[in-house]
């Protein structure tokens, strides 16, 4: 069987790609939280070891990948391509991760969609013959962020309603394209970057959202499936805001989702942590993917996942300028053991 393209975005490689390790480091919170239990490593002080926030984040994609790559039960010199990325300036984090995991390295930038485009980019490569294994990586850290994109933290600024906690966490998976057990890859779909002009990104929820309905509405169009084919269809980090635009966007167009979620509310418990409208950052999704998805589809839980990482994709200089808020939104199909 042939690669196919179905439609405009989305994409059906002739032999499934296959998830066949996947590894998850989160911090103090993370680990507080309802898929705390699940990370493999953690840090009371989320320095990990390391001097600076930055670092930390070098080190946690770098116990990610191992712990990945320990369940594919592989090596780093086993890999085809290092597809990683986060949201420093330069994606430093993961280029200095890449230095010392020594593989063949593509950094990308999807804001916090970046693990759905690093999972789809390795998916075309592996399924075009190109490689035997690769894998995708991701990091987010709360104190880096923050320091970045908002405030230092010793300023104090009060967090609107709105707002999001970026996540401590990396997350990891290995693909192969051996026909062997594992969580496939049946269909990908790529987003556009779509923007309704929202410029408070306090509220990246409200500016991710419509880039969500775009992409998961394609999904739906391209393939001609319908939502109740998936058990659960998932967007990234959207928080309380972001997922309830969604679910009134298709209540609209007469397709409510009744199997929806979204990996913001479930990060953190809502009740117990304050963390304002939910989880943000690369390793929302990406945490959420390796603690939640990948086991229960592993377990039996679910046969067919939708994952839809959604990132905002802005910048401290575009704020300054006055500029809106686009957003981007992948979605990847994931089928567990039939």
């Amino acid at each position: 069987m042939e690669n196919q393209k179905l439609g405009s975005q989305t994409y059906q490689p002739g032999q499934a790609p296959v998830i066949i390790g996947h590894g998850c480091v989160g911090g103090r919170k993370e680990q507080e939280g309802p898929l705390g239990r699940h990370l493999d490593h953690s840090s009371k002080d989320d320095l990990f070891g390391a001097k600076t926030w930055e670092q930390a984040e070098s080190r946690m994609q770098q116990l990610a990948l191992d712990a990945a790559l320990k369940r594919a039960q592989l090596h780093t010199d086993n890999l085809d391509f290092l597809l990683a990325g986060d949201l420093l300036n330069q994606c430093i984090g993961s280029g200095y991760a890449a230095r010392a995991i020594s593989a063949p390295f593509l950094g990308l930038y999807g804001a916090c969609s970046t693990m759905g485009e690093s999972i789809a980019v390795g998916t075309m490569l592996l399924s075009s013959g190109a490689g035997r294994y690769a894998a995708a990586v991701t990091s987010s850290h709360f104190c880096s962020a923050e320091r970045q994109y908002r405030t230092p933290l010793e300023y104090g600024c009060q967090r609107t309603p709105t707002a999001q906690w970026t996540a401590t966490a990396a997350g990891a998976v290995i693909l192969t394209s051996d026909n062997v057990w594992g969580v496939r890859i049946p269909r990908i779909t790529i987003g556009k970057v779509v923007d309704y002009g929202i410029k408070d990104t306090a509220n990246m929820g409200s500016a991710m959202a419509p880039a969500a309905y775009s992409t998961i509405k394609a999904h739906f169009e391209d393939t001609g499936l319908a939502p109740d084919y998936y058990d659960l269809i998932i967007t990234g980090d959207l928080g309380k805001l972001g997922s309830e635009i969604l679910a009134d966007f298709f209540a609209t167009d007469g397709c409510p989702l009744s199997n929806y979620s979204d990996c913001g509310l479930l990060l953190f418990d809502m009740n117990q942590q304050d963390v304002h409208a939910g989880a943000s950052g690369c390793g929302c999704s990406a945490s959420v993917l390796c603690t939640h998805l990948l086991p229960g589809l592993l377990n039996g839980q679910w046969k067919r996942v939708l994952f839809c990482p959604t990132g905002a994709l802005h910048s401290p200089t575009s704020a300054m300028q006055g500029e809106s808020v686009p957003g981007i939104c992948h979605a990847i199909a994931l089928e567990g053991v039939q």
